[in-house]
């Protein structure tokens, strides 16, 4: 019973602490951009749906986990993504208004998308969009909001605890995911040599060629955009593919391969990202 509630108390953490360096003219920056938000859109809840839509049709794969993999496609940003986009030279105004925008446009996106791809691709799936609003209102939305309040009102104390707020949800995140680990990891094991980890890693590297591509002409967008559509909301896509096996282990187990798969595969892209966003300061500093 604690280990869930560890989980969603870690990543709703995160979320607050991206709010303490944040204000809510960050918070709804990107529409103010017309063109990026439509980029992401298309990047996150478009081109990805239709390669997640194309693995499940050409691989060999467990119902939970098919279900699963288009759940993802149309999840909105993680909540242990904006960490890492701004660390990897994102702003934290494209970085913060991305996580709200696509949360909230979630509630309708995910419960259609999954209707229509449930239909088209014979999946039998459904969930209702009251599900969906329940997990981005409480793990995006609320502490967002409490991050935001605390930074307009109280600024020197929310840039004190920011960090090491972040820090604390970090190892509260690993320690909460070992006891899942240990407990689902022969459903994880089932899955090495079975087609899902291609299946993830074929997402996740196409994830961040087409964010990267549609960020636009800012290098820090693309980093944040390539990032976000590689990397989903766990918490939705359990929502997702839970309502229809809810005692599946193997759902759980995609949607951690996911969040281990992405892990991995974005550190090549992050440090790279990292140090041209290092040479670009250096450069305009000189």
């Amino acid at each position: 019973m604690l280990i869930p509630i560890a989980i969603n108390l870690s990543m709703g953490l995160m979320v607050l602490a991206l709010g303490l360096h944040a204000s809510w003219r960050d918070a709804i920056s990107l529409l103010r951009q017309p063109g990026l938000l439509v980029r992401s859109f298309l990047s996150m809840n478009v081109i990805m749906v239709m390669i997640a839509v194309a693995m499940v049709l050409l691989f060999d794969l467990h119902p939970a986990v098919k279900i699963a993999l288009v759940a993802l496609s149309l999840s909105p940003v993680p909540p242990i993504l904006p960490a890492k986009q701004t660390k990897a030279g994102g702003t934290v105004s494209y970085t913060a208004s991305l996580l709200v925008i696509m949360a909230a446009l979630s509630i309708i996106v995910v419960p259609l998308g999954i209707a229509l791809l449930g239909d088209w691709a014979g999946l039998g799936i459904g969930v209702p969009a009251a599900k969906v609003a329940s997990v981005v209102a409480t793990g995006v939305f609320l502490p967002l909001v409490i991050g935001l309040a605390a930074r307009q009102f109280f600024p020197s104390f929310a840039t004190r605890l920011a960090h090491p707020l972040s820090l604390f949800a970090t190892v509260l995140l690993i320690a909460a995911f070992i006891p899942v680990l240990i407990k689902i990891w022969p459903a994880m094991a089932a899955m090495v040599g079975n087609g899902t980890l291609v299946a993830l890693a074929i997402f996740t590297v196409a994830g961040v060629l087409v964010g990267h591509t549609l960020g636009g002409p800012d290098p820090d967008n693309r980093t944040v955009l390539a990032l976000a559509s590689s990397a989903r909301h766990p918490g939705v896509a359990l929502a997702v593919a839970s309502a229809t096996f809810p005692d599946e282990k193997a759902v759980i187990a995609v949607v951690l391969w996911h969040l281990i798969a992405s892990a991995i595969i974005c550190i090549p892209y992050v440090n790279w990202r990292r140090r041209t966003h290092a040479a670009t300061q250096s450069s305009a500093a000189r």
